[in-house]
């Protein structure tokens, strides 16, 4: 999978990009990551990518025509990828665009900076996108998260063929159940003996119902918009009952 990054701070990606996840992807040759600087295609002798917005207002916006510039090069050179604006204005992230995101040949990035970018750039963007709800420095950090994102649902890319599956979020949106490894007691807390049972079947009960549970008591706009099967009714019902019994 290729990802363009258009960027005034290509250094910023490259430097993430060599450990962790994305450096394993493209050691793999799993992924491939390209930046475009749009200083590179500016038409002026001091490179410049920033100017006063036109009513006036504080700070500087990023110009049109160097953006413009790089979105084409980009699109030159990953043809067919959509072109994703990173902005506190855009769609909130979840898991479940990452993995349509992860059916892509590639995506091409656009990370804004300074008070954002010309409003006439958005014509050739296709979708924008948020991480949050909060306001960064430059979009190059909400590039790197949906990148790694990404990534991590790319088939051969993580050490286990289950990681990613198995991820909050990646179980119709339940939130991640509790993990244990050795030793089995850390001053006086024992491991849950079901996961030291060897029974599978009740071990994935056990992790359908801590992970109900979690995501109810973490996140309940998340498990609001589930439609819980009867057993994982009962599950919720069981986990609710134990926690008030241990409280």
């Amino acid at each position: 999978m290729r990802f363009d990054i258009i960027t005034i701070f290509p250094e910023l990606i490259h430097g993430y990009l060599r450990e962790g996840v994305l450096g394993r992807g493209q050691a793999k040759g799993l992924i491939q990551v390209h930046t475009w600087n749009p200083r590179d295609f500016s038409d002026n002798a001091y490179r410049r990518v920033d100017d006063r917005p036109f009513g006036g207002g504080p700070g500087m916006l990023m110009m049109a025509p160097p953006l413009l510039a790089a979105i084409a090069a980009a699109r030159a050179a990953n043809p067919g990828a959509p072109v994703l604006y990173l902005s506190p204005q855009g769609q909130r992230l979840q898991q479940s665009a990452v993995q349509d995101f992860a059916g892509a040949e590639g995506l091409i990035l656009l990370a804004g900076r300074y008070e954002g970018i010309d409003e006439r750039v958005l014509a050739e963007v296709d979708a924008e996108w948020s991480i949050g709800d909060y306001v960064l420095a430059g979009g190059e950090l909400p590039a790197l998260v949906l990148m790694e994102a990404v990534a991590r649902q790319l088939p051969g890319l993580l050490g286990h063929a289950d990681s990613a599956a198995e991820d909050s979020f990646a179980d119709a949106g339940l939130l991640d159940c509790p993990h244990y490894t050795r030793p089995e007691v850390v001053e006086g807390k024992k491991v849950p003996e079901v996961l030291l049972s060897g029974d599978h079947a009740r071990i994935r009960r056990w992790r359908l119902q801590q992970s109900l549970g979690r995501t109810a008591e973490r996140r309940p706009d998340v498990l609001a918009q589930r439609v819980l099967s009867a057993q994982e009714q009962q599950l919720l019902e069981d986990y609710r009952r134990q926690d008030g019994e241990v409280q």
